[in-house]
């Protein structure tokens, strides 16, 4: 959960301020290679996602099955390797790249937006407000492949309608207000998710829920890929539509109205975008930590804040970053079980902090 602005590290300084385009554009960065490339390791990543398993498939049949799913006929491949490939394999790493991409474009908008690189998607609440729902459908014993993501998602619209309502309430339209309802609604919706917790009706339940707070990608199929596909791709799309405003309200309020752009309606917008883009991806996913911090703050670090790259950027590598850690999840120890969110805290907290220390040092 992100500080205030005000925190004395000043986070803004640690990335915000950390890179200049201009310097990386004259050591040879060009944004159509940093994009070109994060397209590429996203094709590798998600094929080694679909080939590698306790069953084995050749790359060769990978490319035909999906292929198939395209309408095209590039040969024949056995039953079994199509089952598990087109019904099993492939839409659970399109749910990753979908939830990743979601979660890293949400990030890079928070982070902007506050100018804090501490924030992530779920400072305003949105995540524990997906969780409240998640758990309450699981309790009740209503989950589904349906029902669990709508309960979930319903639980994230209900808190972004409370937080405007309680800023707009308070007379304190900025996102100071915003910020401060956000962590007051964590530490609640928190709280509530404690008590259902502790009062779960049975270990099934109670294991449903756990596996959901850490999230899972777990048995996702076609069904999830459809139901997240439209809102997370409108999401993204938004969000790039706002990037050159972004730029210019980064050089503070001031010069962004000099040069049209409405900050308020801006921010507010850009808000419910990113809010919304974090429930979507959390409906299916579960409480997946650290890509949306993570992702942002090393394309910022390697190519400048220009948010025409930052955020197209960021959706690539939060989906790189989401679909190997489910691989990792997935082929983890069978005495072992390792949940997806688990792999990303694993491997997120401790890059984060790496990131960290070197932008202090480079401003040093």
């Amino acid at each position: 959960m992100a500080p205030p602005a005000s925190d004395q590290a000043n986070p803004r300084d640690l990335s915000l301020r950390s890179a200049s385009p201009g310097c990386r554009w004259k050591a040879g960065v060009m944004p159509v290679a940093i994009v070109g490339g994060l397209v590429v390791l996203l094709l590798v990543v998600g094929g080694a996602g679909v080939a590698l398993g306790p069953v084995s498939v050749p790359v060769g049949d990978v490319v035909a099955v999906v292929a198939e799913r395209v309408g095209l006929d590039v040969g024949e491949v056995a039953a079994r390797q199509g089952l598990v490939v087109g019904e099993i394999r492939l839409p659970r790493v399109l749910v990753a790249a979908l939830v990743g991409g979601a979660l890293g474009t949400a990030g890079a908008v928070m982070q902007a937006l506050f100018g804090n690189a501490l924030a992530e998607p779920g400072v305003t609440g949105v995540s524990a407000g997906a969780a409240v729902g998640a758990v309450l459908a699981i309790t009740a014993g209503v989950g589904g492949t349906f029902v669990l993501p709508a309960a979930a998602f319903a639980g994230a619209l209900v808190t972004v309608g409370v937080v405007f309502a309680v800023a707009a309430a308070g007379r304190g339209r900025g996102l100071a207000t915003v910020l401060l309802v956000g962590i007051a609604l964590n530490a609640l919706l928190g709280a509530v998710v404690s008590v259902l917790v502790a009062n779960a009706p049975d270990e099934q339940s109670l294991r449903g829920i756990v596996f959901w707070l850490q999230g899972d990608l777990d048995a996702r199929t076609w069904e999830h890929v459809r139901l997240v596909v439209v809102p997370v791709v409108a999401g993204v799309v938004a969000g790039m539509v706002f990037a050159r405003d972004l730029n210019v309200m980064m050089l503070g309020d001031d010069a962004a109205r000099t040069s049209g752009v409405d900050v308020a309606r801006t921010r507010n917008v850009l808000l419910v975008v990113a809010s919304l883009l974090t429930g979507a991806a959390v409906a299916v996913s579960g409480v997946i930590g650290f890509v949306g911090l993570v992702a942002p703050h090393v394309v910022r670090l390697v190519a400048g804040p220009d948010h025409r790259l930052l955020l197209p950027a960021s959706a690539l590598l939060g989906a790189v970053f989401l679909v190997a850690a489910d691989t990792v999840a997935r082929l983890s120890s069978a005495s072992v079980a390792l949940q997806t969110g688990v792999v990303t805290a694993v491997v997120g907290a401790p890059v984060f902090l790496l990131l960290v220390l070197w932008a202090r040092r480079r401003i040093s």
